[in-house]
């Protein structure tokens, strides 16, 4: 049975978890980052409950070549980059072929930070604390990344929140994070979306309206 109806109601779930779990004055002058595209519906929720402004922070995951759906690590804005190393060499993916595929995701990356955020600047980081939300964690490397990134913008502190996350996400995290929240962690995490009922793929359009609403 899923533990959420929607993405909105997985980021209010988070909201109100936030809102137990820490003491607002701690955080100061927040952002909150919404991973595109199925981190931004969470995200709206969440940084209304803290009255903060919303922005996205947009990472690539790294797949293998010979299974595109295997991370081999994760890049994001700003030249950010994490590897999983046992993968790559599970993988035996050699230097040149990493290299290749990094090229093409930055492409990609930087293609739809513009597209996404329509023309917008990015909200400043520096000095800030920034809120980084994505839809659920299966390997935590495309989070350990933002971290990385926001980190690299000048961020004093780092928060990352999903509605859902596999124990060993958590772990990863414990090293790029000051601190994780999650209210849904189960043993076996089949699959990020098994925790909702719905969990369509969201368009650019629809991530667009949310940015601007």
């Amino acid at each position: 049975m899923a533990q959420y109806r929607d993405r909105f109601a997985a980021g209010r779930a988070l909201a109100a978890m936030f809102a137990r779990s820490l003491d607002a004055a701690r955080l100061h002058d927040p952002v909150v980052l919404g991973l595109p595209r199925g981190g931004v519906p969470v995200a709206v929720e969440v940084a209304s409950a803290l009255d903060a402004p919303l922005d996205i922070l947009v990472v690539r995951k790294l797949g293998s070549p010979r299974n595109p759906e295997l991370a081999l690590g994760a890049i994001g804005e700003g030249d950010t980059r994490v590897l999983n190393h046992d993968v790559i060499a599970a993988e035996r993916v050699s230097p040149q072929a990493l290299a290749r595929v990094e090229e093409s995701e930055r492409a990609e990356l930087e293609r739809r930070a513009h597209l996404l955020r329509a023309g917008r600047p990015a909200v400043p980081l520096s000095g800030r604390t920034a809120v980084i939300v994505d839809d659920g964690m299966a390997t935590g490397a495309s989070a350990a990344v933002a971290s990385a990134c926001a980190r690299a913008q000048g961020a004093t502190g780092v928060i990352v929140a999903v509605p859902v996350a596999s124990p060993e996400s958590i772990r990863l995290l414990a090293d790029s994070a000051d601190r994780v929240i999650c209210p849904f962690v189960p043993a076996i995490l089949g699959g990020v979306g098994a925790a909702f009922d719905d969990f369509h793929q969201l368009t650019d359009s629809e991530v667009v309206d949310l940015l601007e609403g």
